[in-house]
């Protein structure tokens, strides 16, 4: 008997019964059971002539009673393999008239089909099932899965999609395929189709174990919940090493804020304990990580200065979240709220000797220059001239009875706090402090 199917001498893996090798394929033979003092395959027991399992997979070696497998094993043991001419044959071709017997590991290099479901049933090459589909492969037409040419008809080792018969592939891809997606996401690897391509594959002889895919065990993607813990700047100065890491201070591990792969404590990478935004070097461009950052967290102060002459117009608060205090200039300037903006900066008020309420997040405000100079000279001159009847304002989409003779209101601003003071009304004699009004 040839090495391949017993056991080394030196060896210390006990061998199958039934198919008398110590190592076969797991894919087609399945799991080894040990019990009793015997070892047999998996599917080297359902595939035996005559050896049926007991209701109770308790008992024996997986319903398989041990006196059952001793009679089967006598009975082989008379028989000899068509394919390696060796004795032990279990398995026999269930046509009716043929003797043909063979071990399960030599079903593929004799193609033998044996199929895994409902009766077990094992064919010879002579008498196994065909695909019955009326299909042939193109010319240089190649295997879907690996790739590499096939054959230029059907065979045992070259198959075809039921359903769609353009998917071709060899024995050996769609079997490992079948093995590691499992029975409930089998499929067609072209048409995506299910049950034709299933019940076809199961008749030619395909084993499909009844589980999850492989790749949805409980450990296949541990690897992509864990978070990136360690420091990865060029010199870490933490005393701790780059593992430790603290809640808060200098030594707070910051993950990059845009692929989170990498991070550094915040005094390696030179950032202050407010910092809590971080962008690596491959993110951000080489030389502009860490500098780029922005602070957060804790509130600063920036200088801001009050523009304009006394009887100048408001304008609107353009200042960041981290600003703090305002330094207004100007006779009797009414408080103004801040509001909030992407960009921080100084904030520029513009004082009123008798000033209205400056309105968050005006947009419509002209900024200060030549033209908006000439517009209150206007107004200045038609102040002077009492008995000139003053221009009417533009219309507004909102009137308030709180609003000044020659000017309605700002509407709401669409942002910022919803609590808004009525402006005051200035005199007769003043321009209207509302920019709108503006010519």
């Amino acid at each position: 008997m040839s090495a391949r199917k017993r056991k080394a001498p030196d060896s210390m893996e006990q061998a199958c019964l039934l198919c008398r090798r110590a190592e076969a394929d797991p894919d087609i033979c399945g799991r080894k059971l040990e019990k009793q003092g015997l070892c047999a395959h998996e599917f080297c027991l359902f595939l035996a002539n005559e050896l049926f399992q007991q209701q109770d997979e308790e008992v024996g070696l997986m319903g398989f009673l041990p006196e059952d497998i001793q009679r089967t094993i006598e009975r082989a043991a008379q028989k000899r393999c068509f394919v390696c001419g060796e004795s032990g044959a279990a398995i026999t071709c269930r046509e009716t008239g043929c003797d043909r017997s063979f071990h399960l590991p030599c079903a593929v290099e004799g193609g033998c089909t044996t199929q895994f479901f409902g009766l077990y049933r094992s064919f010879c090459w002579e008498h196994r099932p065909e695909q019955a589909v009326e299909a042939a492969p193109e010319e240089n037409t190649t295997c879907l899965i690996c790739l590499d040419p096939v054959e230029d008809r059907k065979s045992y080792s070259t198959m075809v999609c039921p359903a769609c018969k353009h998917a071709w592939f060899h024995r050996g891809c769609i079997q490992n395929q079948a093995i590691h997606v499992g029975f409930s996401c089998f499929c067609c690897p072209h048409c995506q189709n299910e049950y034709r391509f299933l019940m076809e594959m199961l008749t030619m002889g395909i084993r499909l174990p009844r589980r999850l895919p492989s790749w949805e065990n409980s450990h296949a993607y541990a690897a992509l919940s864990e978070r990136h813990s360690r420091c990865d700047a060029s010199e870490c100065l933490c005393p701790g090493g780059r593992e430790q890491a603290e809640e808060e201070g200098p030594w707070h591990l910051l993950l990059c804020c845009s692929c989170a792969a990498e991070g550094t404590h915040r005094r390696c990478s030179c950032l202050t304990n407010s910092t809590a935004s971080w962008e690596c070097n491959s993110c951000a461009g080489l030389g502009t990580a860490s500098s780029a950052s922005s602070e957060l967290a804790g509130p600063g102060t920036t200088s801001q200065s009050g523009l304009g002459p006394s009887h100048g117009s408001p304008a609107p608060d353009t200042s960041s979240p981290s600003t703090a205090s305002q330094v207004p200039s100007g006779s009797c300037s009414s408080p103004a709220p801040e509001t909030s903006s992407p960009s921080t900066g100084s904030r520029a008020v513009l004082g009123l000797s008798h000033g209205s309420q400056v309105l968050e997040g005006s947009s419509r405000s002209r900024p200060p220059g030549p033209e908006r100079t000439r517009s209150r000279s206007r107004w200045l001159r038609r102040a002077q001239k009492p008995d000139s009847q003053p221009r009417r304002c533009r219309q507004q989409p909102f009137q308030r009875p709180w609003a000044c003779a020659d000017a309605r209101p700002l509407p709401l601003a669409t942002s910022g706090p919803k609590s808004l003071q009525p402006a005051r009304t200035p005199p007769r004699d003043q321009p209207c402090a509302v920019p709108e009004c503006w010519p």
